[in-house]
This record gives structure tokens, C-alpha cells and sequence, in this order.
């Protein structure tokens, strides 16, 4: 209906010259009460995409316009300056949006309208997990252009303490499904505008820093994630002191650094003291607490000082579980852990129980599409692979890396694990061929991303030098 009405108004448009549409959609505008047209100037601040009706109110009652709500939108509808797509969505038309601005910049309470509508976006953003599942990326997707809208031309309406929210709540969104590059502009523009607006030394220029350089790590992007790090540490220590949680937050962070650098002496020490700041400032029951506990045990577990890693790992799980509940991602990363400890102790039957358990719960939680959905996958395939078991292990093996390369690139990191565990299964299989091409590709990107002296890097290469002499010796052979 809305484009028929459009259609007229161009036609009338080119019959009556270039101000025909605006004399309609003038004496449109004249016609509405104030409130309507108010209603109608804050509707034309949301991008131009479809409108929840949920949204629309939250935003109408933080700009004081929840009187006669029902009843203005029914109007805007009557006069076709507003399409109703379903009981609950609305939308505005480009140029009648177009219009509907310019009428609204011209009203006396436009910049109250404006605080308005931020404040009822950024809600939106305080509300997206840390790890978001499928159902909530579903529950906040129509919201998300409109965030968009709010960080890209409405950043000058928010508060100080909420500058940062936009920005965060888009990074969430996007790294919660595995959107690295989706994700990257916006904690990049975080940093940016809290920099511009709230100078160098405030919390919040520390929280962006962390937040760009925990992304740049999980794209295996290290060098420029390490002084990222460390400059959130020490501009966090100088504005809020030794004892704060954002401290902790940032050994916690640059500890992770070092571990996936294999830099395993120097994160220790700072996994404890995050650890510790964090019992002594947060308490014994906090998911944080139970993040560090998991993050300590992997450390551990990857210098095969098995004995201390698992109670840890039997602490975080259980902390996790009563804090969360069991139907969370952070209770899949943990079983994860766990059953990698038991596979490398060779309790292979417990740990099967709670791989299956964490890619069962991964995929429900996070769908099909998901870097921990790949790392349950080969770390399933591992186990097998482990137990002789290489038909079950090879299609999992192949479809971690096929994710892998899809959503985090062909020269990550963890898609070198994934051409070497592969090639280690065609090695055992005497399928030479195929795993020294596979070796060569993983060798190639382990040097490149993490240097010839990684843990990762000197695996890869053993495994292919072993390969090239079992060849050899089988060539020399009479």
C-alpha cells in the first residue's frame, strides 16, 4: 500500500513539477497533532530497516512520548506516512523518512527525542551476553541496524558512560557468531571515539583497548594484539590502581596472549594474580573467577602438569554450572577442556562422554557455524585418532578445517592444528602423500603467524621431518 501511495505522489510529482510529492506530504504533516508529528520525528531516527513495535516503545517512553502511542502510529498509518509490515513492525519509506527528519529537526524538543532513542538502543547493547547463543543473536537481530544508526550519526547524543555501548554491544553481536571481520570495524571505531570524546587516560579507552586486542588474538593476529594488551594493563593500574577488576581482566587477557604465543613462563604468573584479584575483589562465586580457574588449568594441562590442572578445571565446571546453568557456552568450553585432559591421559571412555556432551551442546547453542563448534569437532577427531578410530575421526577432522577456513581464514592459527592433525591421520594411514602436502601447508602458516620457536610450529615440523625420514628409510630399502 505504502508504495502505491508512493507511485501516485511521483506521478503527481511529474505532473506538477518537483515540489508535488512535498506539497502531499506537507499537508500530511500539517494535518497530524503535535504529538503525532513528534512520534513521527522520533520514528524517522531509526534506520531505515524495519521497526520492532517493542523498540519504537522503549524509545517513546525515554523520550516521554508513551502517551497516545497506539494511537499516533495508527494515525501515521492512516495518512501513509508509516507501513505496518506485521502486528508487531513497522517501517518508514526512504523519502518519507527523508521528510519526516527534516520536519523533525525542526521541532523544539528534537534533541530530547534524540536522547531518547539513543538511551533505548543502548539498552539494547547493555543486554547482549559476553557469549551470545543462537537465541539471542535471533532475539536482538532487528535491533541491530539500529544500533548501527546510533553508533554511525547519533554517537553525540549519548552520555559519557555510554559511549562505549554501541560499539560493544556490535562487536558482541558479531563475534559471538565467529564474525571476526564483521566485528573488527566497530571495536576499531570504539577505541576511536572513546579516544576523541573521552581522551587517553579514562577506564573506557582501557576496555576498548582490550577488547580490539581480544579480537586481533582470536584472529591469530598476536603482534598486533600484544602491545594492545599492555597498554590497557598500564593505563588501567594508573587510573583505577592495582586492586580493581579491570585489572585482573587485563592479566587475565595478556596471559591468554602469552599462553597462545607459547610464551608459557610468563603467563603463568599472570594468570595467578588475575586469579587472585579476582577472589579477593568479586568473590569466591563469579563467573570471572571460574574463567580464570578454566584458563590456569589449561596452562597447566599444556605443560602436561595434568595432577593440578584437573581440579581446577573440575572447580570452573562446576562454579560455571551453578552460576550460568547447564544450557550455556562457557559449560561447553569447559567440558571441552575437561575431556582434552582425559584423552591426554589416556581415560578415553570419560572423555568421549563429554566431548559428545560439549559439541552436542555447542551446536545447539552457538549453530552449526561456530569456531568452538570446529575446535569440538577436532578435538573429537583427535580422541579418535588417538584410539586408531580413523574413519570417525577423518570427516570430523575435515569438517573442523573446512569451518575453520570459512570463518577464520586460511592463515590462522588454528587452521595450521587442523592441516596437521589431518596429515598426522593420513601419516598413520600410509597415506604419505597427502599429509606431507597438508604438513607443508600447516608449517607454512605456523612459521608466518607464530615464529619458528612456537610449541605449535616445532609439532608441525617434527611431524613432517618424521614423515620425509620414514619415506626416505622406505625408499633405501631393498
Amino acid at each position: 500500500m505504502l508504495e502505491e501511495i508512493l507511485l501516485l505522489l511521483e506521478q503527481k510529482q511529474s505532473q506538477e513539477g518537483d515540489s508535488g510529492t512535498d506539497v502531499v506530504l506537507e499537508l500530511n504533516w500539517d494535518s497530524l497533532q503535535s504529538s503525532a508529528q513528534t512520534m513521527a520525528a522520533l520514528l524517522s531516527l531509526f534506520a531505515l530497516a524495519p521497526m520492532p513495535w517493542s523498540l519504537v516503545s522503549k524509545a517513546a517512553r525515554a523520550a516521554s512520548l508513551e502517551f497516545y502511542l497506539v494511537v499516533n502510529r495508527d494515525i501515521l498509518v492512516e495518512k501513509y506516512l508509516l507501513q505496518k509490515l506485521d502486528d508487531n513492525t513497522y517501517q518508514l519509506h526512504e523519502r518519507i523518512r527523508e521528510f519526516l527528519s527534516i520536519k523533525g529537526e525542526q521541532l523544539a524538543d528534537v534533541e530530547n527525542l534524540k536522547r531518547g532513542f539513543c538511551s533505548a538502543i543502548v539498552a539494547i547493547a547493555k543486554d547482549i551476553p559476553e557469549t551470545p547463543t543462537q537465541s539471542d543473536i535471533l532475539g536482538i537481530t532487528s535491533a541491530i541496524p539500529h544500533l548501527v544508526e546510533v553508533a554511525t550519526n547519533h554517537k553525540d547524543y549519548l552520555n559519557d558512560e555510554d559511549l562505549i555501548w554501541p560499539f560493544l554491544g556490535l562487536g558482541r553481536f558479531y563475534y559471538g557468531q565467529g564474525a571476526y571481520e564483521q566485528a573488527l570495524p566497530w571495536c576499531e571505531q570504539c577505541l576511536l571515539t572513546v579516544r576523541v570524546r573521552l581522551g587517553e587516560e579514562h577506564p573506557a579507552v582501557a576496555t576498548s583497548l582490550n577488547n580490539l586486542a581480544y579480537l586481533y588474538k582470536s584472529q591469530g593476529r598476536y603482534q598486533k594484539a600484544e602491545p594492545l594488551y599492555q597498554e590497557a594493563l598500564d593505563l588501567s593500574q594508573h587510573i583505577l590502581g592495582e586492586e580493581h577488576p579491570n585489572v585482573a581482566t587485563s592479566l587475565n587477557n595478556l596471559a591468554g596472549l602469552y599462553e597462545s604465543q607459547g610464551r608459557y613462563e610468563e603467563a603463568e604468573p599472570l594468570y595467578q594474580q588475575a586469579l587472585d584479584l579476582r577472589k579477593r575483589l568479586l568473590g569466591q562465586e563469579h563467573r570471572y573467577v571460574a574463567t580464570s580457574l578454566n584458563n590456569l588449568a589449561v596452562l597447566y594441562s599444556r605443560q602436561r602438569r595434568y595432577s593440578e590442572a584437573e581440579p581446577l578445571y573440575q572447580q570452573a565446571l562446576e562454579l560455571i554450572k551453578r552460576l550460568l546453568g547447564e544450557q550455556h557456552p562457557d559449560v561447553a568450553t569447559s567440558l571441552n577442556n575437561l575431556a582434552l585432559l582425559y584423552s591426554r591421559q589416556g581415560r578415553y571412555e570419560q572423555a568421549e562422554t563429554l566431548y559428545l556432551e560439549a559439541l552436542d551442546l555447542s551446536q545447539h547453542l552457538l549453530g552449526q557455524e561456530h569456531p568452538d563448534v570446529a575446535q569440538s569437532l577436532n578435538n573429537l577427531a583427535l580422541l579418535y585418532s588417538s584410539q586408531g578410530r580413523y574413519k570417525k575421526a577423518e570427516p570430523l577432522y575435515q569438517q573442523a578445517l573446512d569451518l575453520r577456513q570459512r570463518l577464520l581464514g586460511q592463515e590462522h592459527p588454528d587452521v595450521a592444528q587442523s592441516l596437521n592433525n589431518l596429515a598426522l591421520l593420513y601419516s598413520n594411514q600410509g597415506r604419505d602423500q597427502e599429509a606431507k602436502r597438508l604438513y607443508q601447508q600447516a608449517l607454512q602458516i605456523a612459521v608466518k603467524q607464530l615464529g619458528e620457536e612456537h610449541p605449535r610450529t616445532r609439532i608441525i615440523s617434527r611431524n613432517l621431518n618424521h614423515l620425509l625420514l620414514i619415506s626416505q628409510v622406505g625408499k633405501s630399502m631393498p
